[in-house]
């Protein structure tokens, strides 16, 4: 069975995504079982995916990438998720946070933090969530307050990728306090992780894409120079916003990926094993639950790529990003259980994939904004 054709892919899009499946097959789905039972950071398939041009190469090309654009790193990340979602999302998570830097930041800030993410010579992450405010973008209480000519940060975060693996951070963190313009609060800011201050610690081991590591960090009063803020202080939410729009739109490839492993695989097992004289999926019930999957696939992935384009032109982007998140990643927890139904007393087992990927598919419903948020965001954003 093959699910990620690329005849819904952009033509433009198809050569990558060859790319990124012969890297998958060769270097991802080998070491997929090993790293998420040891809960291993894949530092030596990350190095490969740089040596492979598919690591940060949505950075344009004049800071060293390849310039992809979004339908590019979606048919990427299709390929890599389905190949294991814990290494893939280290892969991705080597560049998080770049887009906000090249978008809105100085040409000195580029060539300084930038072009060495794309070199593969460092890794960035993005620090936003904290250990009590999750979605609420206007109510994160990190602080960064102006000192001459540097910035003093306190606070902390959680749930930050690369917080110890990364050379430096984009941080999102308040500058005001204006009742009357929530929105206008906050800040981002390049923060090295070697600054006096910052201190980070890994989270416990979690149940699902143990080969990605996220991180508990604190500032105490942190210091950092003054231009490392990107864009002007108070644009923080709004740059998070347009950034989390084209992100939520890799987050569905997350669920298309984790989705297709799991029927796939379901797939296999039902037509290879037998009870009661026959194979599993010779009984109707099977047959229905498989098209069911099926079904749910399709339409999750004719959806997600509609919001690529819709995304990537700036229509209605917000409502667009929405839907697709939701949808792709609801429908990965829906396939993966399913599938673990089918494999009966087999699917508890460690060593099974489909065991890995319904564990993978309850992550991307929360991350990236909880799907709760998202709906609240397709109501309002409605055409």
């Amino acid at each position: 069975m093959e699910l990620l054709d690329d005849s819904i892919v952009p033509e433009h899009a198809r050569d990558v995504k060859a790319e990124a499946r012969e890297f998958a097959r060769e270097h991802i789905e080998p070491n997929a079982q090993e790293y998420f039972q040891a809960g291993e950071y894949p530092e030596e398939i990350l190095e490969a995916g740089q040596e492979a041009n598919l690591v940060a190469q949505d950075i344009p090309e004049e800071w060293g990438g390849r310039g992809l654009d979004l339908a590019q790193l979606l048919a990427i990340t299709e390929e890599f998720y389905r190949a294991d979602a814990g290494i893939a999302l280290t892969l991705q998570l080597a560049s998080f946070g770049c887009e906000i830097t090249y978008e809105h930041g100085t040409d000195e800030q580029c060539e300084e933090y930038i072009r060495p993410v794309a070199e593969g010579e460092q890794r960035s992450g993005l620090a936003v969530s904290e250990p009590e405010t999750g979605s609420d973008l206007a109510g994160m209480q990190t602080t960064a307050e102006k000192d001459g000519d540097e910035y003093v940060i306190n606070g902390e975060k959680y749930w930050i990728g690369n917080g110890v693996e990364a050379d430096w951070i984009t941080l999102y963190a308040r500058t005001g306090d204006d009742e009357d313009n929530r929105y206008g609060n906050h800040s981002m800011f390049i923060v090295p992780t070697d600054a006096d201050g910052y201190e980070a610690e890994h989270i416990p081991e979690k149940m699902a894409m143990r080969a990605s590591k996220q991180a508990h960090i604190e500032f105490d009063d942190c210091r950092i120079p003054a231009e490392n803020l990107i864009g002007s202080e108070g644009d923080g939410f709004l740059l998070l916003a347009e950034f989390f729009n084209h992100g939520r739109v890799a987050v569905a490839g997350h669920g298309l990926g984790i989705a297709a492993a799991a029927i796939e695989e379901a797939w296999s097992f039902t037509h290879d094993r037998e009870e009661f004289g026959r194979t599993i999926s010779d009984f109707q019930a099977v047959q229905h639950g498989l098209a069911d999957m099926l079904l749910e696939f399709e339409s999750a992935r004719t959806l997600v790529w509609r919001a690529q384009e819709k995304v990537a032109t700036g229509d209605n982007a917000g409502y667009w990003a929405a839907m697709a998140k939701t949808k792709a990643t609801e429908t990965a927890v829906d396939v993966s259980e399913q599938g673990m139904q089918f494999h009966g007393g087999r699917s508890i087992l460690d060593e099974r994939r489909i065991a890995r990927a319904f564990r993978d598919a309850r992550i991307p419903v929360i991350y990236e904004g909880a799907n709760e948020i998202q709906r609240n965001l397709i109501y309002g954003q409605a055409p």
